[in-house]
């Protein structure tokens, strides 16, 4: 049975459809679970991206690390809550995430001191990823509390002095692009400041806030949609 080679597939392409991946899953578990959907979404995206964020690629001759999508799709799951329901809904999310994140770190570092086997192979593949979870997780915890909350508090800002649902694009980036921005100075400082030489480290910086802004410009029609969703009462099991 052939399978799908996507390695064959330049690295802009993969980065689409990763983008497209991300959001589709958080409409198609909004739509399935409702508000709980989006819940379920925010320990994947984190956890995940604390692992692809590890990985570095080229976009367009350009370094950048792997976790930017994922990660700023948590951004996405926030802001439905913000705008569909209320900002405690929102809040709930993001602690969530810090539960998730923090659980997970715990747990790994445990599984990591068992001694393996003669027939284990993949000690040596555990070690070389969650081994640096821990300052990577730090990193994030920091960075996802002051942007996650600063998001939630700056989205309900904008959503007092612009209700109508044709500004939900204002506030959406406007909450977004500031929270992405502290959480890019925040996380990279601590994840990767002495890791890498420092043009190495300020590319990162430079890279990753762009991918993130990127990713913040190419969420919008999917707030909408979802908008449109909630609104029509397409959400099903919803609470």
């Amino acid at each position: 049975m052939a399978t799908l080679d996507l390695t064959r597939y330049p690295n802009e392409l993969l980065w689409l459809l990763l983008l497209t991946a991300n959001f589709l899953a958080i409409l198609i578990a909004y739509k399935s679970f409702g508000k709980t959907g989006l819940y379920i979404w925010i320990p994947i995206s984190t956890i995940l991206a604390n692992i692809q964020v590890l990985k570095m690629v080229d976009l367009f001759s350009i370094g950048v690390t792997l976790g930017n999508i994922t990660y700023a799709s948590s951004f996405l799951a926030t802001d439905i809550l913000s705008e569909n329901y209320q900002k405690r809904d929102a809040g709930k999310a993001v602690l969530i995430g810090f539960f998730s994140l923090f659980s997970t770190v715990i747990i790994m570092h445990i599984a990591l001191a068992f001694k393996p086997n003669d027939a284990d192979f993949i000690q040596d593949s555990f070690t070389r990823i969650f081994g640096l979870l821990p300052r990577i997780a730090l990193g994030s915890l920091i960075a996802y509390g002051v942007a996650q909350f600063h998001d939630v508090w700056a989205y309900d800002f904008w959503k007092k002095r612009f209700p109508a649902a044709k500004f939900i694009w204002l506030r959406n980036n406007a909450s977004t692009m500031l929270s992405q921005l502290l959480d890019t100075l925040i996380f990279t400082t601590i994840a990767f400041w002495g890791m890498v030489e420092t043009n190495v480290f300020l590319e990162i910086l430079t890279t990753t806030y762009l991918v993130k802004w990127l990713v913040a410009i190419a969420d919008t029609p999917f707030i909408y949609i979802a908008k449109i969703m909630f609104d029509r009462n397409w959400i099903n099991n919803d609470s």
